[in-house]
């Protein structure tokens, strides 16, 4: 059995939620209080797992690093991170979230990852975007693919998915779904009547992985900063089951993913396989990363 094969049997199939909202900078409890009611709503309607965007809690646009700094908190313990474990408990869920974490004097753009029976990782985003380098360390832990009930699942945060690298990795480590919690902002030379470059690099990805990619993005202007929607769910073939959603209104996008079926699509043929066919006689399999990086 090759290692990208090594993802543990999970439900056959699962519905994943991606939650498109507006935060506020710095009303870090209001924040909250409404994602968990898009998280409730999410579970509802039969989500196992829920994807909210990037510094959901806090905003994005931080005046300074010492605005960042307030407004971050240590995780897994912090009383932000106490809160999404109780309600991932309560309602039987899994819930990906964008947070500020303080690591002593370290600031990190990072994901929280916690289920029904507690805190499962954390993903500290490996490539900041523009302002970010103000206020962020980039992150230090790689590409973690954690395993649960659900399968293995990996996470990236924005910026990140400009890099075939980021989910080459996930997927050389067997994951089934990566997670994008995302602040997608207008590209420079992006025509208006085409869709988000986002979409198309998240489609690609996926396709070329055979995994699923589902990234949940924030709408509205902030401190000036224009904020573009669009979030999308995308099945290991490539192709979009929801989304993209509106440029400006806040909505849930809901996909259901076969786990077994995803894996199973990677062989694309009698002859082809979309991680088999790499040459590692020509280039190193895991880009001169460890393997392997399961965290459980």
């Amino acid at each position: 059995m090759s290692h990208y094969d090594l993802a543990k049997p999970g439900s056959e199939e699962l519905v994943i939620a991606c939650v498109q909202m507006e935060p506020h900078i710095g009303a870090k409890r209001a924040n909250v209080a409404r994602l968990i009611r898009h998280v409730e709503t999410a579970a509802g309607n039969g989500a196992s797992l829920v994807v909210l965007p990037e510094l959901a809690t806090t905003g994005y646009v931080f005046a300074d690093r010492d605005e960042a700094f307030s407004l971050a908190e240590g995780l897994p313990d912090g009383e932000t991170s106490q809160l999404f474990a109780e309600t991932a408990q309560r309602l039987g869920v899994h819930i990906v979230t964008g947070i500020a974490e303080r690591a002593g004097k370290r600031l990190y753009n990072s994901a929280l990852f916690t289920g029904p029976s507690g805190h499962i990782g954390i993903y500290r985003k490996l490539h900041l975007w523009n302002n970010e380098n103000r206020f962020f360390e980039p992150g230090d832990r790689g590409v973690p693919v954690f395993g649960t009930p659900l399968g293995r699942i990996a996470i990236a945060i924005c910026y990140d998915g400009w890099f075939p690298e980021t989910y080459r990795l996930a997927a050389m480590q067997g994951a089934d779904i990566v997670c994008v919690p995302t602040n997608w902002v207008p590209m420079p030379s992006q025509p208006d009547d085409r869709s988000a470059m986002a979409a198309t690099l998240t489609m690609a990805a996926a396709h070329s992985n055979g995994m699923a990619i589902a990234c949940a993005n924030r709408i509205g202007t902030e401190r000036g900063q224009l904020f573009i929607g669009q979030s999308l769910i995308v099945g290991g073939d490539g192709w979009p089951l929801a989304g993209p959603a509106s440029v400006d209104r806040e909505e849930v996008l809901y996909a259901t993913i076969d786990v077994k079926r995803t894996r199973a699509a990677r062989t694309l043929n009698a002859f082809n396989h979309v991680l088999r066919d790499r040459r590692a006689d020509v280039y190193d399999p895991m880009l001169g990363a460890r393997w392997p990086s399961f965290q459980t």
